[in-house]
C-alpha cells in the first residue's frame, strides 16, 4: 500500500503510554485490574478486599463496574467488535516487519501511529465526498484511539483480548496494534493492506452508526432471541466488510493506493478471521447458529463485492437473500 509521505488524520487519540490500565494525572504509575483465577491455577484471586479497590477506582475514572463481570463492552449496542484472533490463547509476541511493536511511551511519530493515521485520512476523504454527494450531508469523521493493553470508552472498558472494536456512544474505534502482530504471525494473514481492511470495516460500523442502521439492527435484534440477534449481527458484520471495501476502491480510484497484491491481503485477513475459522480453531467445530462475523466465505464475498461496485449501494446485507 502507498501510504508514506501522505496526509495523515488529526483524529487520533493515542493512549499508548498509559499501559495496560488506567493512568493517573501526572502520569506517574498505573492500575492495572488483576482478574480471579481459576481454583485450577495457582494462587487464590484477588479476595475481597482486591475486588472493593478495584470497583472503588473504577469508580473514580467514570468505568462501568458490570464490564468486570460481564467481561467487556456492554450496555444494549450491537457487537461491533472485530473478532480477536488469539482469544484464550495468549501465545509468545512474536517480533513484527515493517509495523512497530505497540508498547507503553511509544513515540508519538512511529510507523504504527503514521501508518493509522494515513489510513484513517483516507477513510475521512472517501466518506466525506459520499456523504455530500449521495446523501448531502456532512461526514462526521470518527476518532482512532490507540492503546496498549486495557482502555476506557463509552460502551464499557476495552482490553486488547477483545480485538478492535468500534463504540457508537463515542464515535470512536479503539485498536491496540498488537492485534496485527497476531494477524500475521498466527494466522497467515501479512501485510500493510490487511491491516487497512481493519481499521476500514471499523470505519464502516461508524458509517452504519451514521447512516442509523446501527439502531435499527438493535432494535430488531431485541424482537427475537440469541439466534435471531446473530443472525442480524453477521449480516451487520458482512455489510462493514462490504464498506471496507468500497472505501479500497474509491481510495484507489482518487489515489493510486494500492499496490499489486494488496486486494488478495485484504481478502486474506478477511478469511482469516472468519467465524468458521475461528470456532474450529478453538473449538475443533462449527456451529453457525453461534456465528455473529460471518463465515471466511461471507466476508470475503462481502468485501469483493463493495470493491467490485464501489457504492454503499451494493451492501444491503439486510434484503440479501444468501450472504
Amino acid at each position: 500500500m502507498k501510504w508514506r509521505g501522505r496526509r495523515e488524520s488529526e483524529n487520533v487519540e493515542d493512549r499508548r503510554g498509559e499501559g495496560g490500565g488506567f493512568g493517573f494525572p501526572g502520569g506517574g504509575g498505573r492500575i492495572r485490574f488483576p482478574m480471579p483465577r481459576s481454583r485450577a491455577g495457582q494462587g487464590g484471586g484477588i479476595g475481597i478486599m482486591g475486588l472493593l479497590i478495584i470497583l472503588g477506582l473504577m469508580f473514580l475514572f467514570g468505568v462501568d463496574p458490570g464490564v468486570i463481570l460481564q467481561g467487556g463492552p456492554q450496555g444494549g449496542i450491537p457487537d461491533l467488535r472485530m473478532p480477536r484472533p488469539s482469544a484464550g490463547q495468549p501465545g509468545r509476541p512474536m517480533p513484527r516487519q515493517g509495523m512497530p511493536e505497540s508498547k507503553p511511551q511509544q513515540r508519538a511519530d512511529d510507523d504504527g501511529r503514521k501508518f493509522v493515521s494515513v489510513v484513517l485520512a483516507d477513510t475521512e476523504d472517501v466518506w466525506s465526498d459520499l456523504f455530500a454527494k449521495k446523501y448531502g450531508r456532512p461526514y462526521q469523521p470518527p476518532t482512532l484511539v490507540l492503546f496498549s493493553g486495557m482502555t476506557r470508552s463509552l460502551c464499557g472498558v476495552g482490553a486488547a483480548q477483545m480485538g478492535p472494536f468500534y463504540c457508537p456512544r463515542d464515535g470512536k474505534l479503539y485498536i491496540d496494534l498488537s492485534f496485527y502482530q497476531e494477524l500475521k504471525h498466527r494466522f497467515g494473514a501479512p501485510g500493510d493492506f490487511a491491516q487497512a481492511y481493519v481499521i476500514a470495516h471499523e470505519v464502516g460500523h461508524h458509517v452504519q452508526t451514521m447512516l442509523g442502521i446501527a439502531d435499527q439492527v438493535q432494535r430488531a435484534k431485541m424482537q427475537g432471541g440469541e439466534r435471531h440477534a446473530n443472525a442480524l449481527q453477521v449480516r451487520m458484520e458482512l455489510q462493514a466488510d462490504c464498506l471496507a471495501g468500497v472505501w479500497a476502491k474509491r481510495a484507489d480510484a482518487s489515489k493510486d493506493i494500492l499496490d499489486p497484491g494488496d486486494i488478495e491481503e485484504a481478502l486474506n485477513a478477511a478469511s482469516a478471521i472468519g467465524d468458521d475459522k475461528m470456532q474450529r480453531r478453538s473449538q475443533g467445530y462449527v456451529v453457525p447458529d453461534a456465528f455473529t462475523h460471518g463465515s471466511s466465505a461471507q466476508r470475503v464475498r462481502w468485501f469483493k463485492r463493495g470493491f467490485d461496485s464501489g457504492t454503499p449501494d451494493s451492501c444491503d446485507t439486510f434484503a440479501a437473500q444468501s450472504l
